[in-house]
């Protein structure tokens, strides 16, 4: 009788379980938008809103504007790249342009001196005079083809620097291990034309975010700390990296002081660069970007944001946000949620992927899963 009692409790605890579970999935907070998704559920601060700029840019993920405000996105698993122009100014997007497609995972997108820089897994390609040619794109130049074919964290985040190169990341093909490639866990850099290709800096699991102080030009980058080791181990990292020739870890110790299970026995962590903050565990920090609008307030002026894709590996989820570091005198002093909404109780209905200033002060947004950009706005 005891043991009856015992499994008809545990029965009803499993059932009671499983109910709360698709409430949280299906019941949106505070009954937001249609079927709890879009814009209206995003909760910002007084004084912002949030819109669509762009909607059906299946899998968007990294963005680049050029001079005269057309909108370059890439993707990953749809292997396009897409124009997006605001011809008119209204901060609508006119139309959304396929420029190429077939690509492999086409993930980062960097503009300069008129040409649309494409980064695949093993090469960086350039769409030359890309403004005048939206509707019949060039065949692209391969810049450098000479990066690793790996397909785990091998799509790249690209962006070209204050020194006039441009920066591509190698992420490491696995989830933890030494890499016997040494470009394999680094940030590289090269001159425009693929030329002059060197590590810049080490010990990165995997960066899909990097930007430049604006006043002091060093760089600032994000880095997705290792899978299993429990739902709050190891913090996702933003780091900084002043001069070429840092090290920062991986594999050997996270985020700063968390040696490495298997391979922390072979380097001590005060060896190493330790992060500047420490981010949310398994939040996935892709892009990122200093603040240099004027539209927002002061306050914002030269702060960091950073987009949370979400993690993918933990019991409750975190993440599907956008946060904001805020710092004093160039150091950090507080990491908080800016915009969140994306993730509905225990199901997440749109990931952020990255962030874009536009020129007059508001803020872009890319979503992979519902395949939009957002723009954020004061007034």
């Amino acid at each position: 009788m005891k043991g009856t009692k015992i499994i008809l409790g545990f029965f009803v605890f499993v059932v009671l379980i499983f109910a709360a579970y698709a409430v949280l999935r299906t019941v949106p907070i505070d009954n937001c938008g249609e079927n709890g998704t879009g814009p209206a559920c995003i909760e910002l601060r007084p004084g912002f809103s949030i819109d669509y700029y762009a909607e059906n840019v299946e899998g968007a993920r990294s963005m680049a504007l050029n001079p005269n405000g057309t909108l370059f996105v890439g993707s990953l698993n749809t292997g396009k790249v897409y124009a997006i122009p605001d011809r008119n100014g209204d901060n609508k997007a006119d139309e959304v342009i396929v420029l190429a497609e077939g690509l492999d995972m086409p993930n980062g997108v960097a503009f300069m001196n008129g040409s649309l820089y494409v980064a695949e897994v093993s090469r960086v390609v350039r769409y030359d005079d890309i403004e005048a040619r939206l509707e019949t794109p060039p065949e692209p130049v391969v810049v450098n083809g000479d990066f690793p074919s790996d397909r785990l964290h091998g799509w790249k985040y690209i962006k070209f620097g204050p020194d006039g190169k441009l920066y591509v990341p190698v992420g490491m093909p696995c989830n933890v291990c030494e890499g016997k490639y040494e470009r394999y866990g680094t940030i590289m850099r090269m001159e425009p034309d693929g030329s002059q290709l060197e590590i810049f800096a080490r010990g990165i699991r995997n960066t899909v975010g990097f930007a430049w102080h604006p006043e002091t030009e060093e760089l600032w980058f994000t880095d997705n700390g290792r899978d299993w080791l429990g739902d709050d181990s190891p913090p996702d990292e933003l780091n900084r990296a002043p001069e070429p020739g840092m090290h920062f870890g991986f594999p050997y110790c996270h985020a700063g002081d968390i040696p490495d299970p298997e391979f922390g026995g072979l380097r001590n962590c005060s060896e190493f660069t330790p992060p500047e903050v420490k981010l949310g565990p398994h939040v996935a920090s892709l892009g990122m970007t200093f603040y240099t609008g004027t539209m927002f307030p002061e306050e914002y002026r030269n702060q960091i944001f950073i987009a949370e894709h979400g993690s993918w590996n933990r019991k409750i989820p975190i993440g599907y946000r956008v946060t904001l570091v805020r710092l004093e005198n160039g150091t950090p002093v507080s990491y908080e949620p800016f915009a969140e909404g994306w993730l509905q109780g225990l199901a997440a209905w749109g990931r952020p992927v990255d962030v874009l200033v536009m020129p007059d002060g508001a803020l872009l947004v890319s979503d992979d899963k519902n395949n939009a950009i957002y723009r954020i706005s004061y007034s």
